[in-house]
């Protein structure tokens, strides 16, 4: 069976959707290590920052469609630069948390998120010729993160 016969096969299917929303969530497992915590409840905040309660439900929804996204473009075949892409602004991603609640360096995580956005960005326009609905389904996580761009830039700025 040729690798093009996998890709279609319906339990290969599930599997590699299942891979690459788990690949996907992997990013946040710095989280684990690298929480909030009071350091980050002791800093002064935007009037705009949100509620601790809004980011798990976000990040699971985009962590999901992000993971979506992937397999929508890995199961067209031959996009390996596209998906390379994907994997860096993954690697982006689960620096972030690390560099920003780990190590409090403010000002080297917002140059993280700004790479991160750009990286998105340069994924959305690579997926835009394997699938519309894989670059569609990155539109809320591209925003999102232009949004957390300004939060850390601003929790940065005050504190």
């Amino acid at each position: 069976m040729s690798t093009a016969d996998l890709r279609t096969t319906g339990i290969m299917q599930w599997m590699a959707l299942a891979g690459w929303v788990l690949l996907a969530f992997a990013a946040s497992a710095a989280g684990a290590f690298f929480s909030p915590g009071e350091w980050y409840a002791s800093l002064n905040k935007p009037l705009f920052n949100p509620p601790g309660w809004v980011f798990g439900p976000v990040w699971t929804a985009l962590y999901t469609m992000m993971g979506v996204s992937a397999w929508l473009v890995w199961r067209r075949g031959n996009a390996r630069g596209a998906l390379a892409l994907w994997l860096l602004q993954l690697s982006f991603n689960a620096a972030w948390t690390p560099v920003f609640f780990g190590l409090h360096w403010m000002g080297v995580a917002l140059v993280v998120i700004v790479a991160m956005w750009l990286a998105i960005l340069a994924t959305m326009l690579a997926f835009r010729r394997h699938s519309r609905t894989a670059t569609l389904l990155l539109a809320p996580y591209l925003l999102w993160v232009g949004f957390a761009t300004v939060l850390n830039a601003a929790l940065w700025q005050l504190n």
